[in-house]
């Protein structure tokens, strides 16, 4: 959730609260719970100010002043009506909205608040509150059947709050972790995989048949094209390259294995030397431009098709093989 989202969201909820703290304070006004009904004005207008500090990006300020009203109007209305009328229960939707607060602090560079503070807090407040009322009872008496009536209601309110914020906490903590796994596995110049993907990819050597093949890719001259043009456009040879070899093995798991090496995965490919021919003359042919001046790149490539025998090492060193055997005999050729 980005920081516009975040504005969004918190506008709304802070309208939400405010069109349920008025319509509780004419609920007070009925039952004739003064202190509730005079506790609302204050109320309202904490919400109409936490406006101002939403549209001001103050939201480390509004949160603690919302969390804090909150936290005194729960064990207020728990005090002056009871606990059958569900008030005590937002401490439970609180604790996790608190936590949940302090990723979208961490999302908008903002402070982080007291978790522990605020939830100490709560507790305390719920523990005062329905002790108190246990002990002496509510001071008001509200209508026969209002109570379970807003039992009811608040308790379905509190599970709404905990079924969101938990749920955003879940999904929020998923989305990290596969854009976390997704950064381990990707390579940061050519968005390709990197080798520590590719090794796990093949890890499993059982779910591969004698059809599948790995290719070795290694740009020749690469060291000149650094020495001679820079290496910055040392770095647009590996990305067109990257991009050259997604065009052209689409349906193949292709890696940056090191510098200027690459290792392709190969499936089901009927014609392996076909195939790799097919990307080295691609590449031969693509214009390499880099500041107005064309960069001659061609690639040598060594495939091997998996050997029932063959451990993931030997199917690897075999490719490389056949590759440093082109390197050594001319290059710019596909040997298998």
């Amino acid at each position: 959730m980005d920081a516009k989202n975040i504005k969004k969201f918190t506008l709304t909820i802070n309208t939400v609260i405010l069109m349920m703290v008025l319509g509780l304070m004419l609920f007070f006004y009925l039952c004739k719970a003064s202190i509730l009904v005079y506790f609302s004005i204050p109320t309202i207008f904490v919400y109409i100010f936490g406006y101002i500090l939403i549209v001001k990006k103050k939201l480390h300020f509004y949160l603690i002043l919302v969390y804090f009203w909150i936290t005194i109007y729960m064990g207020l209305t728990t005090i002056c009506l009871g606990y059958e009328y569900g008030f005590c229960l937002y401490s439970l939707s609180m604790i996790p909205i608190v936590h949940y607060t302090n990723y979208i602090a961490y999302k908008i560079n903002q402070n982080k608040i007291k978790t522990s503070i605020f939830c100490a807090a709560i507790i305390a407040c719920y523990l005062a509150s329905t002790g108190y009322v246990a002990i002496n009872g509510p001071v008001y008496q509200g209508p026969v059947g209002a109570a379970g009536v807003f039992w009811f209601t608040n308790s379905m309110i509190v599970f709404f709050f905990m079924i969101t914020y938990t749920k955003k906490l879940i999904n929020t903590t998923i989305t990290s972790e596969e854009k976390l796994k997704e950064l381990s596995y990707a390579d940061r110049l050519t968005g390709l995989y990197n080798r520590h993907y590719m090794m796990d990819e093949l890890s499993d050597m059982s779910k591969y048949k004698d059809a599948d093949a790995v290719s070795m890719i290694d740009i020749d001259n690469f060291k000149k094209i650094n020495d001679v043009y820079g290496h910055n456009a040392g770095d647009y040879v590996l990305v067109t390259l990257a991009d050259i070899m997604r065009r052209s093995c689409k349906d193949d798991v292709i890696s940056r294995w090191g510098g200027e090496e690459f290792l392709i995965l190969l499936k089901d490919t009927a014609d392996v030397r076909g195939h790799m021919e097919t990307l080295r003359k691609a590449v031969e042919s693509y214009e390499f431009v880099y500041e107005d001046k064309k960069i001659d790149v061609t690639i040598t490539i060594g495939f091997a098709e998996k050997k029932e025998s063959a451990s993931l090492d030997q199917w690897i060193r075999k490719a490389d093989e056949k590759l440093y055997y082109g390197k050594n005999n001319g290059k710019n050729v596909v040997i298998g």
